[in-house]
C-alpha cells in the first residue's frame, strides 16, 4: 500500500517501476511521462502552468489524493504482494519519571515520515527508542504501549533477535574488522542472501560517496575511514540491506556527511526515521518533532508555515557553511562575497 509520504518522495519513474498499471492513470491526467518521470507527481503538478492546471480541471492535491486511493484500489484488486514492511508504528501515552501523565493522545508514524527527537542530554530519548524497539507493552518503566501496524506485537516478535524492529547508527561509529569497503558490504550483502549482490554493492558504495564529505575507493580499509565517511557507509547499507524497519539517528548533524541526502535516502527506501538531534534544520525537516522531558513525551509539534520559511533561511545559511568549510579543507582562502537570504 502507498499513502501521501510515499509519493511525495519517490519520482514516477520509481512509481512506475513498482507499479507499471499507474501509466493509465497518469496518461489518462495528463500527465506527460517522458518530461515527468525524473520528478515526484506533485513536484511536475507543481511545475505546470496555472491557467492548465484550471483549463484541465486539474487540483494538485486532489488528483494526488485520486491517485492514492487508485493506487491501492488496484494492488488489492490485482493481488500484488508487496513485501511485508512495517507500514506504521503507533504510540500510546504512559508517564515522566514523576508518574506524570504523558500529554499527547496519540502518535502514528508513516512508512516513509522523519521524526524529530528533541529534549535535554538524559532527558529520556533513548528509553523512547527502547520502548519502540522491544514493543512496548505497558510493560517498560514508561508504562508506553507500541503498536506495529496498529497491534501490538506478540512474545516471539518482542524477543526475536532475528526481528529487530530498529537500526541504531549511533555517534561514534568505530570498525574493527580487518576488511576493505568492498568486502564489508559484500559480507552483509551475503549474509542477506541478495540476488543482486554486486548491483547492491555498487549502490551502497555509490550511495556513501554522495553523502561523504569526502571521496574513498572501494579497496580502502574500512579501519581507516575517517568518522564522516564511516557514518555515510553505514546510512547506505542500513537503507538499502538492512531489513529493519524503523531507523534511529543519533545527532546526524556531527557527522561530516549531507544530511538531506542522508535523510532521503533513507526515506526513499521506505523507512521510519527517528532522528535525536540538536540542530535546528534537522529538526525542522522532520514531519513531526517529539518533544522530551523528564523521561516523558511532553509534547508533539507538527512544522508550521512559518518554521518552513524559517528552515529555508536555515539551509541558505548552512550552504555558506559548508562552502566555506569545502574551501578551508582544501586550503583556499575565504572571501566576503557571500550573501545570505534575509527575508
Amino acid at each position: 500500500m502507498i499513502n501521501k509520504n510515499i509519493v511525495d518522495r519517490k519520482t514516477i519513474a520509481e512509481l512506475l517501476n513498482l507499479y507499471p498499471f499507474i501509466e493509465d492513470f497518469l496518461t489518462d491526467h495528463l500527465i506527460d511521462l517522458d518530461d515527468a518521470k525524473d520528478t515526484t507527481l506533485i513536484a511536475h503538478l507543481n511545475l505546470l502552468d496555472p491557467e492548465i492546471l484550471e483549463e484541465k480541471a486539474i487540483i494538485p492535491d486532489e488528483l494526488i489524493d485520486s491517485f492514492i486511493v487508485y493506487t491501492n484500489q488496484m494492488i488489492d484488486f490485482l493481488g500484488i504482494k508487496e513485501d511485508k514492511r512495517v507500514q506504521s508504528i503507533t504510540l500510546k501515552p504512559g508517564f515522566n519519571k514523576y508518574k506524570e501523565a504523558e500529554t499527547f493522545e496519540e502518535l502514528t508514524i508513516n512508512k516513509g515520515e522523519i521524526i524529530a527527537i528533541v529534549g535535554p542530554t538524559g532527558s529520556g530519548k533513548s528509553r523512547l527508542l527502547a520502548d519502540i524497539e522491544w514493543g512496548a507493552n505497558a510493560d517498560t518503566p514508561t508504562n508506553r504501549t507500541i503498536l506495529i501496524d496498529g497491534k501490538t506485537m506478540n512474545i516471539e516478535s518482542r524477543f526475536s533477535s532475528n526481528n529487530k524492529l530498529v537500526a541504531q547508527l549511533s555517534q561514534n561509529m568505530n570498525f574493527v574488522m580487518d576488511l576493505s569497503v568492498e568486502e564489508f558490504i559484500e559480507l552483509h550483502a551475503k549474509s542477506r542472501m541478495v540476488e543482486n549482490e554486486r548491483e547492491v554493492i555498487e549502490k551502497i558504495f555509490n550511495k556513501a560517496n554522495e553523502l561523504a564529505g569526502e571521496k574513498f575507493a572501494l579497496d580502502t580499509p574500512i579501519t581507516s575511514l575517517s568518522g564522516g565517511q564511516s557514518r555515510a557507509l553505514m546510512i547506505a547499507d542500513v537503507a538499502i540491506l538492512s531489513k529493519s524497519p524503523i531507523v534511529l539517528i543519533d545527532e546526524i548533524e556531527n557527522a561530516g556527511i549531507d544530511r538531506k541526502k542522508a535523510l532521503d535516502l533513507l526515506v526513499g527506501e521506505e523507512k521510519i526515521v527517528l532522528m535525536a538531534t540538536h540542530d535546528p534544520i534537522l529538526a525542522l525537516m522532520g514531519d513531526k518533532r517529539i518533544i522530551i522531558s523528564n523521561g516523558g513525551i511532553d509534547k508533539v509539534m507538527e512544522i508550521t508555515v512559518e518554521e518552513k520559511a524559517i528552515l529555508h533561511k536555515l539551509e541558505s545559511l548552512d550552504d555558506v557553511i559548508q562552502g566555506m568549510r569545502t574551501k578551508l579543507r582544501y586550503g583556499q582562502e575565504l572571501e566576503a562575497n557571500f550573501e545570505i537570504i534575509k527575508n
